[in-house]
């Protein structure tokens, strides 16, 4: 058998889920249409709430880091999908590889704690509103948006690192839509298995402590709105929170499958749609999801693409 990540020439080959598809064509297509709404709907979400004053507010604040790591999660995956796909060649080298891997864990475990901070925000303007800004302060926010990027850099730096240094020697195939941890696992030539339930460990760390923030969030949620005597106040709230519930459970569902499930519980295919789902299709629809039923970036949108077109045609 042939040791072969000695050196930055060698290669693995990505097979995802267009080269399983029946219709890979039409998969593209789609994937690239998504790809474009991600782009879209995310740089006008972020656009929106910098320009506008009315959204410097800590909730927007931090729904706009949500769109700066959808944009740069897709961003890692996708693009490669699609070009691998229409130049015919799916192979990825050694040195590319750890770099999409570690953007990929740091950006998704960011986003992890990012949705956590979200929930506490929300529980924070419902049930202690006249101290939201203290609790919310310009200062707090900052420093859960640094957290959230700094303890998962360090986590994805460390899992990469040590997964990198094993010898691959099984195969050059990688059976995922790009590169990741259980995926190169299985082409390694030792044992394995050790790292393997350390992951899976250290995966549930990462997702299911701040889920268990967001559902305790939540819960003492609905318990101040059930108490709200007034039902247009009531509406609000849960039009509000039930947004980044649709974002949590999308993401939360998918990535579960993959990092906290052990791997006899699901297949490779599983786990290509897995990722493909929270990497590809959730990035397109969270900023949907959040603008749609909310009326104040609804607004922010007509006054910033209004004062954009009135600078383009002045009217003299």
């Amino acid at each position: 058998m042939q040791h072969w990540n000695s050196t930055l020439g060698s290669s693995f080959i990505l097979v995802g889920i267009l080269d399983g598809s029946s219709f890979p064509a039409l998969l593209c297509a789609t994937i690239t249409a998504l790809y474009c709404l991600a782009l879209t709907s995310n740089g006008l979400l972020l656009l929106v709430i910098t320009m506008d004053s009315q959204l410097h507010v800590p909730m927007y604040f931090l729904l706009g880091q949500l769109s700066l790591m959808d944009l740069l999660l897709t961003s890692v995956i996708t693009p490669k999908a699609v070009m691998d796909f229409l130049i015919r060649d799916n192979t990825i080298s050694f040195g590319g590889c750890a770099l999409q891997m570690f953007m990929e864990l740091s950006v998704g475990s960011a986003e992890d704690l990012l949705l956590a901070f979200m929930a506490y925000d929300r529980y924070v303007a419902i049930c202690y509103p006249l101290n939201y800004m203290i609790f919310m302060s310009h200062r707090v926010c900052w420093s859960m948006v640094a957290t959230t990027w700094i303890l998962a850099s360090l986590s994805a730096l460390g899992y990469t690192i040590y997964t990198m240094q094993y010898s691959f020697c099984k195969s050059w195939e990688i059976g995922h839509l790009f590169c990741e941890i259980p995926s190169l696992l299985k082409l390694a030539c030792a044992d394995t298995s050790r790292f393997a339930n350390l992951f899976y460990l250290m995966g549930g760390g990462f997702l299911i402590p701040p889920l268990a923030v967001i559902l305790a969030s939540y819960s003492l949620i609905l318990v101040t709105v059930l108490r709200m005597p007034s039902n247009e106040g009531r509406k609000k709230a849960l039009v509000t929170c039930s947004s980044h519930l649709t974002v949590v459970g999308m993401w939360y569902g998918a990535a579960t499958i993959i990092y906290v499930l052990p791997s006899s519980y699901h297949s490779p295919q599983q786990d290509n749609i897995s990722s493909a789902f929270y990497t590809i299709v959730t990035p397109a629809l969270n900023p949907l999801i959040y603008s749609l039923r909310n009326k104040e970036v609804t607004g922010a949108l007509r006054r910033v693409l209004g004062k954009r077109l009135s600078s383009t045609h002045p009217i003299f």
